[in-house]
């Protein structure tokens, strides 16, 4: 059966079945609108819109694999405020022909990815489109702290990352240049471009910690640094051997003869985090740092001239 088979309301009910309910959520689907606690008294938001053929391809990945793609990137931006993710509303733009099949699987795919913050899909709409549209907006609560911005990075600051860099970009390489992938380091990087892996826990552990800075890793390293050096005034220094090369991502390069760097500081939607601490701060497992903030603007990789600085839509 497809979409079209089912119509419209078919459709937003066989969704909505698959859709448990965080305790975020005190009204969800079946009204004008959903009632989400706050108990913080602030609600962070965020929003991104994911097009067929743009931010993926069906031919690429399944239902569900979108699904927990377009769920984790508008989570990482919740946690990258220093917030945790309570809740997402969803509006889907899909072809009539679509099979059932992959919209279950894209309704999975959200409801697992949002569980693994505690959040929920809590409400959304549904209409016909020719390729498939996902418009997500993401909700989380601060829980008493203040929030992390881009623009609190000070001369002296370390810089450090959390999470998983260049997967995500050594996997689009290897799905465009058509090389097989059935196991294996290889299929490790493929999988990081079908849906990435953020360290949500790490945004309001940043925050607690006192981050001065912090973003989520979507457009490339270089590029979402570049944000924070504009919007704090200074100029952040990255160290290149500060990098670990992971083994997906250096297997991806030596298939294809590439440079694994130029994927670690370039390549996006690995949706890691990056935030900026003062000196004194201990930093816990997971965090590394790979460079400090200075006096100037811009940003600089020592000893390396790297090609590519990261992702522009409209470039």
């Amino acid at each position: 059966m497809t979409v079209g088979d089912l119509g419209e309301f078919g459709v937003v009910n066989r969704i909505t079945t698959r859709l448990p309910q965080g305790e975020a959520v005190m009204l969800g689907p079946g009204d004008d609108a959903a009632i989400i606690r706050a108990p913080d008294g602030r609600v962070v938001v965020s929003t991104d819109l994911l097009l067929e053929g743009r931010h993926f391809r069906r031919d690429w990945s399944t239902g569900y694999d979108v699904g927990r793609k377009a769920a984790a990137q508008n989570l990482a931006d919740v946690a990258a405020m220093g917030a945790t993710p309570t809740s997402l509303v969803v509006g889907l733009g899909l072809p009539a022909d679509l099979p059932l099949s992959w919209l279950d699987a894209l309704t999975d795919g959200f409801a697992d990815e949002c569980a693994t913050v505690g959040a929920s899909v809590a409400g959304g709409d549904v209409t016909r489109c020719d390729l498939v549209v996902i418009g997500v907006t993401a909700m989380g609560d601060l829980g008493g702290r203040a929030p992390v911005l881009r623009s609190g990075a000070r001369p002296g600051h370390v810089v450090a990352v959390a999470g998983r860099l260049g997967y995500a970009a050594a996997g689009w390489a290897l799905l465009e240049a058509g090389v097989p992938v059935d196991d294996g380091p290889l299929l490790e990087a493929v999988a990081g471009h079908r849906a990435p892996c953020p360290p949500y826990a790490m945004g309001p552990v940043a925050a607690e910690l006192g981050a001065s800075a912090m973003l989520d890793v979507s457009d490339g390293l270089l590029q979402d640094l570049g944000h924070v050096a504009e919007a704090s005034g200074v100029r952040v220094e990255l160290d290149p051997e500060a990098f670990p090369v992971a083994e997906p991502v250096a297997a991806a390069a030596k298939e294809l003869g590439a440079d694994p760097l130029e994927w670690v500081l370039a390549g996006g939607e690995d949706h890691a985090l990056a935030a900026v601490f003062p000196p004194d701060v201990r930093l816990p497992a997971g965090w590394h740092v790979v460079g400090r903030v200075a006096e100037g603007e811009g940003v600089l990789v020592y000893g390396r001239e790297i090609g590519h600085r990261g992702w522009d839509h409209f470039g």
